[in-house]
């Protein structure tokens, strides 16, 4: 179980401020969606967490130890699914299932059983020696969520999964195989734009602005914040935003 500190963590490109001294505590074992406008710093984020983009100042930490990008071992404990997964075109469904699951190493006995209940789970048993890049978008989203299922690390971090193109039944089964992986202690955190999406499937809500936190908590605590709001409290948070922003 993944303990994760983020202390005024700080990332730029060119003039623009991504992230502006960003400071959370994220507990493990819980749904943590990232909401906020376009250029609100969420991809960022993710990205610094798992270590793909270095910020400038500020420290992240794991388990109260400094992370530092090299470490092979802190990199194999999380895992990033962006809104195109990275993939090589050529490469079949299975093979590529089979590339994670070795950099992982989670290729263990009984992982095979595991890998065939998802790809069914996910309609995509009839595609395992399909080269992905003659897949649709939606199915190679899938073919790489089930490689993160199946390595199973302990975060899990996702960009725009409920706009990747999958169809009803691989979004539904993302959301059971989700939920019951913090019943594992792994910590899951996705961005999304769907407002009534994140009121639902969340534990804790993080919306970012700017750069900077502008809210953060439970569904809960965010309508005791936001108890005059006359819609959805998300609504309302986003239309203060708007607002500010003008």
């Amino acid at each position: 179980m993944m303990q994760i500190s983020l202390h005024s963590l700080t990332k730029s490109f060119g003039s623009r401020r991504s992230l502006d001294s960003i400071s959370l505590e994220i507990d493990a074992g819980q749904i943590l969606v990232l909401l906020g406008p376009n250029g609100a710093g969420k991809t960022t984020l993710l990205r610094c967490l798992t270590g793909i983009t270095a910020p400038e100042t500020g420290e992240i930490l794991f388990d109260g130890e400094l992370f530092q990008r090299k470490r092979l071992d802190s990199r194999t404990r999380m895992f990033i699914q962006p809104d195109s997964p990275y993939i090589y075109p050529e490469t079949t469904v299975l093979r590529h299932i089979g590339m994670v699951l070795r950099l992982y190493q989670a290729d263990s006995p009984g992982v095979e059983e595991k890998v065939l209940q998802l790809l069914d789970d996910f309609d995509l048993l009839p595609l395992v020696e399909t080269k992905l890049g003659t897949l649709s978008r939606g199915q190679v989203y899938k073919a790489a969520l089930v490689a993160l299922l199946a390595a199973d690390p302990e975060l899990w971090m996702l960009d725009e999964p409920f706009a990747s193109g999958m169809d009803p039944r691989g979004l539904t089964a993302f959301r059971r195989y989700a939920r019951e992986a913090t019943l594992r202690g792994r910590t899951v955190i996705y961005t999304t734009q769907i407002l009534e999406l994140a009121e639902s499937f969340s534990d804790r809500v993080c919306i970012l602005h700017q750069g900077q936190v502008h809210a953060f908590g439970t569904m809960n605590e965010l309508r005791e914040r936001n108890a005059q709001a006359n819609v959805g409290v998300l609504q309302e948070i986003f239309e203060q935003l708007r607002e500010v922003s003008t």
